[in-house]
C-alpha cells in the first residue's frame, strides 16, 4: 500500500513541515506519531519522510530518498465559471487528471452573482486542488489563477489553443490537437455557451474551434472528456 502523501507548507534542506489545519488533520484525526513514515511533496519532488516533531498546528518531517520527480502535463484548462458545486468538481477532477494550470473565466453568459462571488472562492478552489493533488499523488498542485475576463486569455502563450464550441461541426477536438504541438490550452464556455462575439474573438486570435461530437454535455463532463483526449494526444507525440 502506498504511503499517505502530504504537500509540504515549508521546506528547508532535508526538513519539511505542514502547518495549520493541514497539520491538525494529521495530528488530531489521523493521530500521527513521531517516527511514523509518510511521503511528502516538496513542490519539485516526492520524498520519503519521517515525522520528527508534532505540535497541534505544526508537524515536522525529516526527508529521505526521492520517490518521484515533477512532470507536468502541458495542459491548461480555462473554465468559464458555472455553478460552484459543479465547477469545484471539475477543478478536483482536472487536478486528478494532472492539468498544469486552471484559469477561471468570466464570460458574457456567466451568471452575474457567480462572477461577483468568484474571487471570494479562489482560496477554496486552491485548497480543493491541493487536497486532490495529495489524493492522486501529484508532486505539486496545478496553478489556480484568479478569475479573469475571457478576453484576457485570447493571447495566452500556448502552441495549441482550442475552444470547445457546441456549434462546431467540422473539426473534432482530437483532430485539432493532432495538428498542433505542446503546450495545450483548452477553453470551456459557461452553461449557456459562448456568445457570438466571444467565438469571433477566439477565431480572430487564431484559436481552433473544436467539438466533442454531437452530444450535449454538461460543462463539467465536457471538461473531463476534453482533458482525456488532450492527454492521449500528448502521449502520441
Amino acid at each position: 500500500m502506498s504511503r499517505r502523501l502530504w504537500m509540504a507548507d515549508e521546506v528547508s534542506g532535508n526538513r519539511a513541515a505542514i502547518i495549520g489545519e493541514h497539520a491538525r488533520h494529521l495530528t488530531q484525526v489521523l493521530r500521527a506519531q513521531v517516527g511514523q513514515e509518510f511521503d511528502v511533496s516538496t513542490g519539485s519532488e516526492i520524498r520519503r519522510a519521517r515525522v520528527s516533531s508534532i505540535r497541534p498546528a505544526r508537524v515536522e518531517f525529516e526527508l529521505g530518498e526521492t520517490v518521484q520527480s515533477a512532470a507536468g502535463s502541458a495542459i491548461t484548462v480555462a473554465l468559464s465559471i458555472f455553478k460552484f458545486d459543479r465547477l469545484e468538481w471539475a477543478i478536483e477532477k482536472s487536478t486528478e487528471l494532472r492539468v498544469d494550470r486552471i484559469v477561471p473565466l468570466i464570460s458574457a453568459r456567466t451568471e452575474s452573482h457567480l462572477a461577483t462571488s468568484a474571487p471570494k472562492r479562489l482560496e477554496r478552489w486552491r485548497r480543493i486542488a491541493a487536497e486532490a493533488s495529495e489524493q492522486s499523488r501529484r508532486v505539486r498542485p496545478p496553478e489556480v489563477d484568479e478569475p479573469v475576463k475571457w478576453k484576457d486569455i485570447l493571447s495566452f502563450p500556448a502552441a495549441t489553443k482550442a475552444v470547445l464550441a457546441e456549434g462546431e461541426e467540422k473539426l473534432m477536438l482530437e483532430t485539432a490537437l493532432a495538428q498542433g504541438s505542446n503546450p495545450i490550452v483548452l477553453a470551456f464556455g459557461p452553461e449557456g455557451g459562448w456568445a457570438d462575439q466571444e467565438l469571433a474573438g477566439f477565431r480572430q486570435s487564431s484559436w481552433k474551434l473544436a467539438s466533442l461530437g454531437p452530444m450535449i454535455l454538461r460543462a463539467e463532463t465536457a471538461v473531463i472528456a476534453a482533458i482525456a483526449i488532450a492527454t492521449a494526444a500528448l502521449r502520441q507525440r
